[in-house]
């Protein structure tokens, strides 16, 4: 039995057309696939490799080069939060924000809530410097995050 639907399979081959190799659609893959199931199973790997005419490794191979990925190991939360560690954000309390935020949600950076609704994240930079301290939630870029809206943040996280 296929782990991924047919809808799934077909949003990836979709891609095929636009590169010149069905290799260079492993990427995309990945990112469809995690966005579905919130991780990358094992076999999620192996029915990509498959419709990619790719050995499994070479897909693994382009998963584990990204932290991104999750396997079905520590899968991801319903909202994944991230948390900018740029020079701007630190500069103006993301580092703290940060601590904050693992402290309150009784997790470290990586890992995700046991009632899984939140996994926390750190980025390097998330392109939000203007409104430093910055964060990401799923897709969703929120500036000005200071510590005393943490625990409006977390509130509406947690809904």
């Amino acid at each position: 039995m296929s782990l991924l639907s047919e809808e799934l399979r077909q949003k990836i081959l979709a891609y095929v057309p636009r590169y010149p190799r069905k290799q260079a659609v492993t990427l995309p893959a990945l990112h469809l696939v995690h966005d579905a199931l919130r991780c990358v199973p094992r076999q999620a790997i192996e029915e990509i490799a498959e419709l990619l005419d790719l050995h499994p490794a070479e897909v693994h191979d382009t998963m584990s080069f990204y932290g991104f990925f999750r396997d079905e190991n520590n899968p991801l939360g319903q909202t994944r939060l991230w948390v900018c560690r740029s020079l701007a954000c630190m500069l103006r309390g993301g580092e703290e924000l940060l601590a904050y935020l693992s402290d309150k949600l009784g997790i470290a950076p990586g890992q995700t809530t046991a009632d899984g609704k939140i996994s926390l994240e750190f980025a390097e930079c998330l392109g939000g410097c203007d409104g430093a301290p910055c964060v990401l939630v799923n897709d969703e870029h929120r500036m000005n995050v200071t510590l005393d809206r943490a625990d409006q943040l977390l509130d509406e996280l947690r809904r």
